[in-house]
C-alpha cells in the first residue's frame, strides 16, 4: 500500500506548488486538507477541486468555523491576545485548529506525515509542527516549500512550469493569510518599512479617512464571552461576522507593524481586523469594571505571555493550558453590556454597564451623596509612604 501524506491546503502558490513536490520527491500519496475558518473570498468546493487538479489523490475539506470561534478565538479574547500590544494573532490562531484536523486526518487515513506550505522564514512553519507534535508525535512533518529553499519567485516559475491552476503571479507577489478573526498582508513593496500601505490592500475595511456617521453598538457579554449584539443572541462566530462587516465599514482595526518573528527577523506585516479590535476594546473595559485592581494587574501579565506563547505556536503546550485555567477563572464576573461608537478608524467605549459592576458611584461621586470617609486618606499614605521615607533617610545618611 502506497504511503499517504495530509498536506495542509489553503490554494494558494505555495501549497499548490507542494502537491506535486511531496508527490515526486516521497512517493507518497497527497492528500490534501483544507480547513474553512472563515476566510470567505472563495468557495471551498473550488479550493477542494484545485488540490485535486494540482494533482492531489484526495481533497478534504472541513468547515471549522464554529469551533475555531469558540475553542480558539474566545479563549483569544478573554486573554485580550495582543502580540507585542499591537496584533490579534490573527494567523497564530488559526494554525492550532488546522493542526489539530491535520493530525485527525493522517490518523483516520493511515498516514505517517503531514506536510504543510511555509517557507523557512515564517513562524507559521513552527506553529505546524510544534502543534503536530504535540498532538501526534508519531508523525513527521514535511515541510515542502522551506526544505527545496524556493522563494516566491521560483514557486510562480515551478507553477507556471507545471500548468498548475493558481492566481498567483509575478505582478501580485502579496503573500495573503485570512480568516475570520483578521487578515495579514505582507512581501512586495511592503518589505520596505518605508512605503506607507496603499488602499488596494485592504479587503475587510474601508478608508477610515472618509467621512461616515458613526454607528453605535451594544455589546452583551457572559462570563467574558460575547452573546449579543444590540440584545440580539447569536453564536460566537456570527457576532464576529457582523462586528466585522459594522467596524469595517468604518476601517476599524488596521494594524501597520514591523514585529519580531520567532525565527528571530524582524517582519513587517498589515494587519485588518475590525471585529477582533472591536471585541477587544469592549472586553477590556468590561473588565475594568469587573475586575479589581490587583486582578486586573497581574493579568495583564498572564495576557502578554498568553499571546507569546501562541505567537510562538505553544498552544497545545503545558504553559498555555495552565495559563487558560487562570484566564477562566477571571472572567467569572465579566458579565454586562458595552456600547461602542465605531467611526474614523475607531471603536470608542462610550457606555458601561454590569450587575457585576465593582464601580460604586456613592464612593466615586464628588458631589452631595459621597460615602467616602476622605479622613481616612491620611493615615493611609503614612502608613504608604513608610517604606519610602525610611530609605531615603538612609540615603541622605549616605
Amino acid at each position: 500500500m502506497t504511503e499517504r501524506v495530509v498536506l495542509a491546503y489553503s490554494g494558494g502558490l505555495d501549497t499548490s506548488v507542494g502537491i506535486g513536490w511531496l508527490k515526486d520527491a516521497t512517493g507518497k500519496e497527497v492528500v490534501a486538507l483544507a480547513v474553512d475558518v472563515g476566510q470567505g473570498g472563495e468557495d471551498m468546493d473550488d479550493i477542494r477541486q484545485r488540490a485535486l487538479d494540482c494533482g492531489a489523490v484526495e481533497s478534504i475539506v472541513v468547515d471549522a468555523k464554529d469551533e475555531f470561534a469558540d475553542d480558539f478565538l474566545m479563549p483569544a479574547l478573554k486573554a485580550n491576545a495582543m502580540y507585542q500590544k499591537r496584533y490579534p494573532l490573527v494567523s497564530a490562531l488559526s494554525r492550532p485548529v488546522i493542526a489539530k484536523h491535520l493530525a485527525i486526518t493522517a490518523k483516520k487515513l493511515g498516514a505517517d506525515s503531514v506536510a504543510h506550505g511555509c517557507t523557512g522564514k515564517g513562524n507559521d512553519q513552527v506553529r505546524f509542527e510544534a502543534a503536530v507534535a504535540a498532538l501526534a508525535p508519531e508523525l513527521t512533518s514535511i515541510a515542502p516549500v522551506r526544505d527545496l529553499a524556493l522563494t516566491r519567485d521560483k514557486a510562480i516559475i515551478y507553477a507556471e512550469q507545471h500548468n498548475l491552476p493558481i492566481r498567483q503571479s509575478a505582478a501580485n507577489p502579496y503573500s495573503i493569510d485570512k480568516n475570520v478573526w483578521g487578515r495579514a498582508v505582507e512581501t512586495g513593496f511592503l518589505e520596505d518599512p518605508w512605503n506607507a500601505p496603499i488602499e488596494d490592500l485592504y479587503e475587510y475595511t474601508q478608508d477610515p479617512s472618509i467621512p461616515r456617521d458613526a454607528d453605535e453598538v451594544i455589546i452583551t457579554f457572559a462570563s467574558g464571552i460575547p452573546v449579543a449584539i444590540d440584545g440580539v443572541q447569536l453564536s460566537a462566530l456570527a457576532i464576529i461576522e457582523e462586528l466585522n462587516a459594522l467596524a469595517g465599514k468604518h476601517g476599524v482595526g488596521r494594524i501597520d507593524v514591523v514585529e519580531d518573528r520567532l525565527v528571530g527577523i524582524k517582519s513587517r506585516e498589515v494587519y485588518e481586523a475590525p471585529g477582533a479590535i472591536a471585541l477587544i476594546e469592549a472586553h477590556e473595559a468590561l473588565e475594568a469594571l469587573t475586575l479589581e485592581r490587583d486582578l486586573g494587574r497581574f493579568k495583564r501579565g498572564v495576557e502578554a505571555e498568553w499571546s507569546n506563547l501562541v505567537y510562538d505556536g505553544l498552544w497545545f503546550s503545558g504553559l498555555k493550558r495552565s495559563l487558560d485555567v487562570f484566564i477562566d477563572d477571571t472572567q467569572k464576573y465579566v458579565s454586562g453590556e458595552i456600547r461602542l461608537k465605531l467611526q474614523g478608524g475607531r471603536a470608542t467605549v462610550t457606555g458601561q454597564k454590569s450587575e457585576q459592576s465593582l464601580y460604586d458611584f456613592s464612593l466615586a461621586t464628588y458631589d452631595t451623596g459621597d460615602t467616602f470617609d476622605q479622613s481616612l486618606s491620611k493615615g493611609f499614605i503614612e502608613i504608604w509612604s513608610l517604606p519610602s521615607k525610611i530609605s531615603a533617610r538612609r540615603d541622605l545618611r549616605g
